[in-house]
């Protein structure tokens, strides 16, 4: 085939360090507005960016010219340089080392983006750490509990 083509959809989600609840509402909407922009400028397609207190999640379509963990770790640093510039109370802040990034049926979107703009009714409920597990078990991912969290 001469033509290389793509489209993988891909939910990711990371929390703040040590799942701290330091995304106050005042900062919230504008991170996800910038944490989409860094996708974009990465030719990864944002559909939905959201998240909570101490977590985001982002539903993007990742370019085939950049690697998983090039785009998080650009996302991540930029993003987290970002935020400390935007007051004192965020000059210590920090994402998780660590990251879930999950493949995403188009046929699914919706329900991905639906999942995402409720997070607020959603984390009521559950927390980060039990969502994140539901989400290791729903795709089958083995792990170390001892090793997911800092």
């Amino acid at each position: 085939m001469p033509q290389s083509l793509s489209k993988v959809y891909v939910h990711i989600t990371f929390s703040t360090k040590n799942r701290q609840a330091i995304i106050k509402p005042e900062i919230q909407s504008v991170l996800f507005e910038y944490l989409g922009g860094i996708c974009k400028e990465l030719e990864c397609n944002p559909i939905r960016v959201g998240g909570h207190k101490d977590h985001v999640h982002i539903l993007c379509l990742l370019s085939k010219k950049i690697t998983q963990i090039k785009l998080l770790e650009e996302i991540k640093r930029q993003s987290s340089k970002w935020v400390k510039t935007k007051g004192e109370e965020y000059q210590n802040f920090y994402w998780q080392n660590g990251y879930g990034i999950f493949s995403v049926n188009p046929s699914e979107i919706n329900v991905v983006v639906n999942y995402i703009n409720n997070q607020a009714e959603h984390h009521r409920k559950k927390t980060f750490q039990d969502e994140f597990r539901a989400f290791l078990k729903k795709y089958n991912v083995d792990y170390d509990e001892r090793y997911v969290w800092d």
